[in-house]
C-alpha cells in the first residue's frame, strides 16, 4: 500500500511537489534558526569562558575570595599533579593552567632607556605544550595583526591597541615590572613576537599574552597557577552538566576548612553570569517555542487546505465503493510520506547551513566593537551550533503538524452522505 501511494504521489506532482517544497523550506528554517540561536548564545559564553571563567575553573578558596586583586600568593600549587588527576577523573573536559597577573610594561629605546610605560594585564597560557588548544580557542591566528605566534617561553603577544599606545612593534623587547608570587619586586624581559586584536572593544586594550613557562619564570611560580581552566572538547557549554560537575568536585575534593584547598567554579559563578545563563536559556526556550508553534500552525493549515481541496476526489472514491476508513487512512499515509520526505530533505539542508555558519560564522564586528563589559565579553562573530536534537526536531512540525492538519480535514469524510456526493458529482 505504501509503495502504491508513493508512486501516486510521484506521478501527481500537484499533490506532492508543492507540499514537499513548503515542508522542506520550513523545516530547514526551523533547524537553522534553532542552531543559530544556540550557537549565538554559546559564542557569547565561549568568549567569556576563554578570557575570564572557563566552562569550569579551579582556584584556591582564598584566591576566589580576593580574585579581583589577582592574588598570586594564594595560587594553586602542584598543578601538574592536579591536572593529571582532573584528566583522569573528568575526561569530558580538557584542562589547562592559567596565570593572571598585572603590572607595568616598559618600552625601552635602542639604548635601553625608557621611552614609554603603561599598565598591563597579562595572561600566562599554555602555548607550547604538545596538544594545547589555546591558539584555537583564543582564535589567535585570525586575530594576529602583525608578527607571529610565540615560539619560545620569552615571546609575548601584545594587544595592537597597547602596541600603538606605547609605540611597540613586533620584534622589539619590552620589560614587565611587577611582583612575584612571594610579593617580591620583579622585572622580566619579553620579546614581542606579534600584536593581536581580539575585536572585542576595550577588553584587550591593555592585554598581553605570554607562554605559561615564561610567566612562571617571571613570577617565580614553578608548578603553580592562578587557576586551572576546563573546557568541553566540543567547546559547547552545558550549564546543567557544568553545575553537576562543580557540585560533585567540591563535595569530594574541596575542604571548606582549608583556604588553600582547590575549589571549582562553573561559568555561571562568574560576576552576573548566572543571571545571563538563566535569561539566555529562558529566551532561547521562548523564542524557539514560539517559532516552532508558528511553523506548526503554517504546516497544519497547509495539511488542512490540501485535505479540503481533495473533497471532490474523496467523494468520487466513496461513490466508487471505497470505505470511508480506507480513504481516511490513505490520506493520512500520504501525509506521512510527504511529511517524511520534506522533513528529511529540510533537515539535511538546515544542518548543512548550520554547520557552515558554525565553521565560518557571521561577522558583527562593526556593531559590537564599541561595546565593553567587565564581566561579560561580547563576541564579534556569531557562530551556529550543530547539536544532536537538530537531527530530529524538524520532525515535530514537518511530520506531526502536516499529518495533524490532514487528519482534521479528513474527519469531514465521515460526515459525507451518499446523496450529497451524487449531487456534487452532477455539478
Amino acid at each position: 500500500m505504501i509503495k502504491f501511494l508513493t508512486k501516486g504521489l510521484l506521478r501527481d506532482r500537484s499533490r506532492s511537489l508543492f507540499p514537499v517544497l513548503v515542508i522542506t523550506l520550513t523545516v530547514a528554517l526551523v533547524v537553522f534558526a534553532i542552531g543559530f540561536m544556540r550557537g549565538t548564545m554559546n559564542s557569547l559564553f565561549l568568549d567569556t569562558a576563554v578570557i575570564l571563567t572557563g566552562h569550569e575553573k579551579i582556584v584556591t578558596r582564598a584566591y576566589n575570595e580576593e580574585s579581583q586583586l589577582m592574588p598570586n600568593d594564594l595560587a594553586l600549587l602542584d598543578v601538574d599533579q592536579l591536572i593529571d588527576s582532573l584528566e583522569q577523573d573528568y575526561p569530558d573536559f580538557f584542562w589547562t593552567p592559567r596565570i593572571t597577573f598585572a603590572g607595568l610594561l616598559d618600552a625601552p629605546d635602542e639604548n635601553g632607556e625608557t621611552i614609554a610605560q603603561g599598565p598591563v594585564i597579562a595572561f600566562g597560557i599554555d602555548f607550547l605544550s604538545h596538544g594545547s588548544r589555546q591558539v584555537e580557542i583564543w582564535e589567535l591566528e585570525r586575530s594576529l595583526v602583525s608578527g607571529s605566534l610565540p615560539e619560545n617561553r620569552d615571546d609575548a603577544l601584545i594587544s595592537s591597541k597597547m602596541a600603538d599606545q606605547l609605540n611597540i612593534r613586533a620584534g622589539e623587547s619590552v620589560t614587565f615590572i611587577g611582583s612575584t608570587m612571594d610579593n617580591a619586586f620583579t622585572t622580566y624581559n619579553f620579546n614581542v613576537s606579534g600584536t593581536f586584536n581580539l575585536r572585542k572593544g576595550q577588553t584587550d586594550k591593555q592585554m598581553m599574552l605570554v607562554d605559561l613557562s615564561g610567566a612562571r619564570l617571571a613570577l617565580d611560580m614553578e608548578n603553580a597557577a592562578s587557576a586551572i581552566f576546563g573546557f568541553t572538547h566540543s567547546l559547547y557549554y552545558d550549564d546543567e552538566a557544568a553545575v553537576n560537575l562543580r557540585d560533585q568536585y567540591n563535595k569530594t575534593e574541596s575542604d571548606s576548612l582549608d583556604v588553600f584547598s582547590p575549589f571549582m567554579l562553573a561559568l555561571r559563578d562568574g560576576n552576573q553570569m548566572g543571571q545571563m545563563v538563566d535569561i539566555s536559556g529562558a529566551m532561547l526556550a521562548i523564542m524557539g517555542g514560539i517559532f516552532l508553534v508558528v511553523v506548526m500552525v503554517v504546516l497544519w493549515n497547509m495539511g488542512l487546505m490540501n485535505g479540503l481541496r481533495r473533497y471532490g476526489e474523496v467523494g468520487l472514491r466513496l461513490a466508487m465503493g471505497e470505505s470511508k476508513g480506507q480513504v481516511y487512512r490513505s490520506m493520512i499515509s500520504e501525509a506521512v510520506i510527504i511529511g517524511l520526505a520534506g522533513t528529511v530533505i529540510g533537515t539535511g539542508i538546515g544542518l548543512s547551513l548550520t554547520y557552515y555558519v558554525q565553521e565560518n560564522g557571521i561577522d558583527y564586528t562593526k556593531g559590537m566593537e564599541a561595546l565593553s563589559n567587565s564581566s561579560m565579553v561580547m563576541p564579534n562573530i556569531f557562530y551556529a551550533q550543530v547539536t544532536p536534537d537538530l537531527f530530529y526536531i524538524g520532525f515535530i512540525p514537518g511530520v506531526f503538524a502536516t499529518v495533524l492538519g490532514t487528519m482534521l480535514a479528513g474527519l469531514a469524510i465521515y460526515k459525507r452522505e451518499m446523496a450529497q456526493l451524487f449531487k456534487e458529482l452532477e455539478t
